[in-house]
């Protein structure tokens, strides 16, 4: 992986929770002191700038190419990874220096991504998600009568044993996580959104393996039942959680579970998901989950939850990921949704030089035009990123 060395200078650069003014020095891709600062080190002028650290997008999915299930698993991979890698470039370019893909992924992109072959954030991945027959990963409508085992973001494993060993191939492999389907969803056509899916011995199965193994597992749920079911088993990282209650919350902080919202994809599927193809169940599915999205971090944050920050965007939705900076700000504040983006997300992935520009962190961080907490819109106007820095390279 490509590293450089560079001194920033000048900036006001974020601490956590307002700014200082410093220099930021990185040597061989990581943050360092003045004194170990190497003297041939690329200088970068920040001053009148605000410097944040790289931002992570905890829910990404590179191998989403369409609105489409079946697309997404059986189409040709060389072009689903192909088609992944230019995601993954526009992601970096608005500032976005990891990303944790929570359904899809494999070792030969991450390969790829470790090897330079193309600009990318850090790249973690669980390999495809693992849900019930007729769960939010099986994309057959029901009156299809084929056969579905597994495609490139969702598989399809039921029964104790078969999911312990899903759960050894992922990590055999290279998974960063395990994700599991606990709840129905919005883009599948056949299971109601509420309804918890995997029996608690099937999601203790799976948090038993994971955690064996120095993992862990993240679980798709909505409603607060679907969220409880997923916590009674271990799950320690929620996906969305649109539905969840104020009891559901508490129980959430008491756990020391994280909520990672993506209000990105139900606005930018309410907006946009007719013209691009998006089928009738899915839209009326979108409808219940758009309203609620917001007062879920409202209710997690006041809860003490540990919020993170992901988009869950399929196809050419892509482009709307820094819309759901926007969306999260408004339910939270501007310095709630940069922690979420960055030091909550990187306890969360549980890589300490993650999320922040002290020393030992990586060389990740955006260079804004203007203070991000007097004009949010910083945050997520792409006009107003002047630099996105990768391991000490410039992007």
């Amino acid at each position: 992986m490509r590293t450089a060395s560079l001194t920033i200078t000048g900036a006001q650069v974020w601490a956590g929770a307002g700014f200082a003014a410093r220099d930021v020095h990185i040597l061989g891709g990581r943050v360092v002191s003045a004194a170990e600062a190497g003297a041939d080190a690329e200088k970068l002028d920040a001053s009148g700038r605000w410097l944040i650290p790289g931002l992570i997008d905890a829910h990404f999915h590179a191998y989403a190419t369409s609105m489409d299930g079946f697309e997404n698993e059986r189409g040709p991979l060389s072009f689903t990874a192909i088609n992944g890698t230019r995601r993954l470039t526009r992601a970096l370019e608005r500032g976005f220096t990891t990303v944790r893909d929570v359904a899809g992924g494999d070792i030969g992109l991450a390969q790829a991504v470790d090897a330079d072959l193309f600009p990318s954030p850090r790249y973690h991945f669980t390999g495809p998600a693992l849900s019930q027959t007729g769960g939010h990963g099986d994309p057959r409508s029901a009156h299809v009568d084929v056969c579905f085992s597994h495609g490139h973001m969702c598989e399809v494993v039921d029964g104790v044993d078969a999911l312990r060993l899903a759960v050894r191939n992922r990590l055999r492999t290279g998974a960063h996580a395990i994700k599991v389907m606990a709840s129905g969803g919005v883009f599948s056509l056949v299971d109601p959104i509420r309804n918890p899916q995997y029996s608690a011995e099937e999601l203790r199965a799976v948090v038993d393996e994971a955690t064996r193994r120095g993992s862990y597992v993240c679980a798709h749920a909505y409603s607060s039942e679907a969220v409880q079911h997923a916590l009674a088993a271990g799950i320690r990282s929620i996906e969305h959680g649109n539905l969840i209650d104020r009891a559901t919350a508490e129980l959430m902080a008491e756990a020391g579970a994280f909520l990672v919202p993506t209000l990105a994809a139900y606005d930018a599927m309410d907006r946009r998901g007719a013209e691009i193809g998006l089928n009738e169940t899915s839209l009326a599915k979108n409808a219940v989950v758009l309203e609620k999205g917001q007062d879920a971090v409202r209710l997690a944050h006041a809860a003490g939850v540990r919020v993170g920050f992901g988009t869950d965007l399929m196809g050419d939705l892509e482009d709307d990921q820094l819309a759901g900076i926007r969306l999260q700000v408004e339910a939270s504040s501007a310095a709630e949704t940069l922690r979420s983006m960055t030091s909550v997300n990187a306890e969360l992935i549980g890589d300490d030089a993650l999320g922040h520009l002290g020393e030992g962190a990586y060389g990740d961080a955006v260079l804004l035009a203007s203070d991000p907490l007097a004009d949010p819109s910083a945050l997520w106007r792409q006009d107003a990123r002047v630099t996105v820095v990768r391991g000490g390279v410039v992007v």
